[in-house]
């Protein structure tokens, strides 16, 4: 009896959503004085993989905002993990996984922002 989650159609979500897993996982022993930096990747890790499936039940201009979003958040999320391995906050080594992820996604993402590019 397997009790593994369905998956999703679209590829990039499931690379979001073990991105985002790895990324709030490694924010939650954050010291107190960047727990507000903390509650930011928090927050801008989850909306990438739920902008992606938002948009995906989407069609047109609403799906391409959704889209946008989740790269926004992306690329915000990367800011944020850096800042906190030079404060050494956070573990470098499982850092670089969630940064290399977290580029896939955006490549993913702007390859569906740009179907034709």
């Amino acid at each position: 009896m397997s009790h593994a989650l369905p998956s999703n159609t679209l590829d990039v979500h499931s690379v979001a959503l073990e991105a985002a897993g790895i990324s709030i996982v490694l924010v939650t022993r954050v010291p107190a004085p960047l727990k507000s930096l903390s509650d930011q990747v928090i927050r801008s890790a989850s909306s990438v993989p739920a902008n992606l499936s938002e948009g995906h039940g989407r069609t047109g201009r609403d799906r391409m905002y959704h889209w946008r979003i989740a790269y926004g958040s992306a690329k915000e999320v990367d800011s944020h993990l850096r800042l906190l391995i030079h404060a050494g906050a956070i573990d470098k080594t499982q850092t670089h996984t969630a940064l290399e992820l977290f580029d896939r996604v955006r490549a993913m993402t702007w390859r569906l922002l740009n179907p034709k590019g």
